[in-house]
C-alpha cells in the first residue's frame, strides 16, 4: 500500500501495514492487531513521543540487561512483524539469547518468527517445537513452555508486549522482567519489574542505543542505574504526565471555542 509522505499519519498507517503483512504471512494473530489497537490510543495520550519517564526505564532496563547473568530476549508475533532487527542487534549488544514465546502457539507460527528473525541476522532462536520442553510453574496457557536453555534459566527476560500472567509468574521465579507497554494500567507494566511506557518502534532502538552507551560504564556504575530505579514512581509519571497533557488540551479547546 503507498502512503504518500505527507500524510499526517503516515507513520501510524506504515506501522499498521507492518503488522498486516504479518497477519497474511501467518505469524501476527487477529488478537495481536487488537492488541496493537489498544496501545496505539496510549500512544496518543503520551504524544506518540518518547518521554522522560520513558527514558528512565530505558536506562535502568540497559543496565538490567548488561548486569545479567543469563538474559533473554521474548518474542511474540507482533515484536517480530515490527522491531525484529533491532531484537536482534540489542541481543548481539548484550549479548543475549533470543526466544520465540507465544500465547497462541502453534509449530507454524514458532517457525515462522523464527524465520523472520534469521532475516534479521539472528544466528540462534530458541523456544522452537521441541527446544520449548520445559514450563513456567503455575501458568496454564501456551506462554509456559519455554526453553531449558532460555527463559527457565534466564535471570533478566525482556518481554516486549507481554501479556500479565507470565510477567506475573516470571516475578514469583525470583527473575528480573522488563516490559516494553503503552498501557502504564496494565498488569503487565504493574507487575514488571521495569516497564517501558513506549510505542516498540521507539523504545527498542533506544534500547539498543542506551545498551551500547551503557556498556562503557563500570558495573558500579550500572549497579547504581539499577538500584536507584523505582517502577512504581515512573508508572506514576507517566500518569501523571497524561493527565496533564489531557488537562491542557481540554484548557486549549475551550479557549478555542470562544
Amino acid at each position: 500500500m503507498y502512503i504518500p509522505p505527507s500524510h499526517p499519519r503516515r507513520e501510524s498507517l506504515l506501522i499498521r501495514e507492518r503488522l498486516v503483512e504479518g497477519f497474511k504471512r501467518g505469524y501476527v494473530v487477529p488478537e495481536g492487531l487488537i492488541a496493537h489497537g489498544r496501545g496505539e490510543c496510549f500512544d496518543y495520550l503520551i504524544g506518540e513521543e518518547t518521554r522522560e519517564f520513558a527514558r528512565k526505564a530505558v536506562r535502568a532496563a540497559a543496565a538490567a540487561l548488561l548486569l545479567a547473568k543469563h538474559p533473554v530476549i521474548s518474542v511474540n508475533g507482533n515484536t517480530a512483524a515490527l522491531v525484529a532487527e533491532h531484537v536482534v542487534r540489542l541481543a548481539e549488544e548484550v549479548p543475549a539469547k533470543i526466544e520465540v514465546n507465544l500465547f497462541y502457539r502453534t509449530r507454524e507460527r514458532e517457525e515462522l518468527i523464527a524465520s523472520v528473525l534469521r532475516e534479521a541476522g539472528a544466528r540462534e532462536v530458541l523456544g522452537v517445537g521441541d527446544d520449548a520442553s520445559a514450563t513456567i510453574p503455575e501458568l496454564f496457557s501456551e506462554r509456559r513452555r519455554v526453553s531449558p536453555r532460555g527463559i527457565l534459566v534466564a535471570d533478566v527476560i525482556l518481554v516486549p508486549l507481554e501479556d500479565g500472567d507470565r510477567t506475573e509468574a516470571l516475578r514469583r521465579m525470583g527473575k528480573t522482567v522488563i516490559a516494553v507497554d503503552l498501557n502504564p494500567l496494565s498488569r503487565t507494566a504493574r507487575a514488571a519489574s521495569i516497564t517501558i511506557v513506549d510505542n516498540i518502534v521507539r523504545a527498542m532502538p533506544a534500547l539498543v542505543e542506551e545498551v551500547r552507551e551503557l556498556k562503557k560504564r563500570p558495573k558500579n556504575e550500572l549497579q547504581a542505574i539499577l538500584g536507584s530505579y523505582d517502577n512504581n514512581q515512573v508508572l506514576a509519571e507517566a500518569l501523571d504526565f497524561i493527565k496533564t497533557r489531557l488537562a491542557e488540551i481540554a484548557r486549549s479547546m475551550r479557549g478555542a471555542s470562544h
